[in-house]
């Protein structure tokens, strides 16, 4: 995938986090021009909940990681021009769209969640995918493949 910030490397596509299994298989519930939005392909394979209703079964670790977007609205993480938020700004950037000060903030705040693999790595065995899972899905919804720590 390529990008214009170099430091911005994501191991997973949109299409793979679908695939794997990522906020309870709802993110898009309440947007659903967003699969019309995006390609086709991403959802062919993608884990969604059949009724929008977030469930941890679908996730890749089997746990909810998510807090509601009534919190991500508090903390002020939410931008006016993605409205679901990162993943949803993370989809439109790989498609193409760039609004660099947006951009710049929403990689800044991926690259945070480095602090969580310092911590996977410190606590949990290489490949030990049944240490922390909460921790390993939260990562995973940034795009980083928390199944290779």
């Amino acid at each position: 995938m390529s990008t214009i910030i170099p430091e911005f490397k994501p191991d997973l596509t949109p299409k793979e986090m679908l695939e794997l299994g990522v906020f309870g298989g709802a993110y898009f519930a309440d947007a659903p021009e967003a699969f019309k939005e995006f390609p086709k392909s991403w959802f062919t394979h993608a884990k969604l909940s059949p009724d929008g209703k977030p469930r941890a079964t679908l996730n890749c670790f089997g746990v909810n990681a998510s807090q509601p977007r009534s919190v991500w609205i508090e903390k002020g993480w939410i931008a006016k021009e993605d409205p679901l938020g990162w993943f949803q700004w993370y989809c439109r950037y790989t498609m193409g769209r760039r609004l660099p000060e947006e951009d710049a903030r929403q990689i800044r705040r991926w690259h945070a969640i480095g602090r969580h693999i310092s911590q996977l790595k410190q606590h949990c065995r290489p490949g030990d995918s049944t240490c922390r899972p909460r921790q390993r899905q939260a990562i995973l919804h940034w795009a980083y493949d928390s199944r290779k720590m």
